[in-house]
This record gives C-alpha cells, structure tokens and sequence, in this order.
C-alpha cells in the first residue's frame, strides 16, 4: 500500500498554509493546523506545531484509505501524492463522484490530468490558490 511521500506532505502544507488557531476557510468551515476540519475544531483552540503536524498525519492516513479503495489502477508515487493533495482539499465525496476517478479507472491517465484545473472554485468562486494547487497537482500527476 503507498503512503504519502515528503514531497506530497509538502504539497499539501504548502497550500493548505498553517495556523496554530482556528480560522474559517473560504467554504466557511472552522479549521486548524493544515486545513484540519472536524468536530475537534471549535472557536478558539490553540495547538502547536506538533499537533498541527500529527493532525496532518491522521488526516492525510484516512485519505490515503479512501484512494486505496477507490482507485482500482496502479498509480506511480507522484500519481498518488497529487491525488491525495487533490482529495485531502476536496472532501473523499468529491473525489468518488468525480470525473477525475472515473478517468482514473479507465486508465485514462493523461485525460485524468486535465480535470485537476477544473476543481479551482470554492462556493462557485475561482481562487487563485486553487488554479495555483491544481496545477502543481496536475504537473506532479503528469511527473513520472
């Protein structure tokens, strides 16, 4: 089974930013650390680096999971960091309704690159920090 390379971890902190107290992201929800959400999150937690850290680890784990399930081709360790990236942002339900996997599955790979930039809206609105992450993901898929 693969498991996240530094160079995904990397990926996802980089964009996902770190904050050692709760926030609301675009999509209105309380966040933590490297974009942890859940009902651990209230108004006005403080962590430190570590625990920003470990809730990392945990939460990138469950994605791992979810792709392991979902996807039903091999995927090259880039493919695999890029799709984690892309799921850790995105929710598990997106991604197993997506276009995305579906291509994936096909063996679709240079297809499945393309739907990276189309997942670059929060609430209908383009950000610029997702057309940003999206195409790193995109360029590190594509990167064997």
């Amino acid at each position: 089974m693969k498991k996240t390379s530094e160079k995904g971890f990397t990926l996802i902190k980089k964009y996902e930013g770190l904050s050692l107290t709760t926030y609301r992201c675009p999509a209105g929800l309380l966040t933590i650390g490297y974009g942890h959400t859940g009902k651990d999150v209230i108004v006005g937690l403080t962590i430190n680096e570590v625990a920003a850290n470990n809730l990392l680890k945990n939460d990138v784990e469950k994605f791992e999971d979810a792709i392991h399930v979902l996807v039903k081709v091999p995927l090259v360790q880039n493919q695999f960091d890029a799709l984690v990236s892309f799921a850790y942002n995105v929710g598990t339900n997106s991604l197993k309704n997506s276009t995305l996997l579906k291509k994936i599955n096909q063996s679709d790979y240079a297809s499945a690159a393309d739907e990276f930039p189309k997942w670059n809206k929060s609430n209908g609105k383009v950000l610029p920090g997702l057309v940003k992450r999206r195409d790193e993901e995109k360029s590190l898929w594509m990167t064997n």
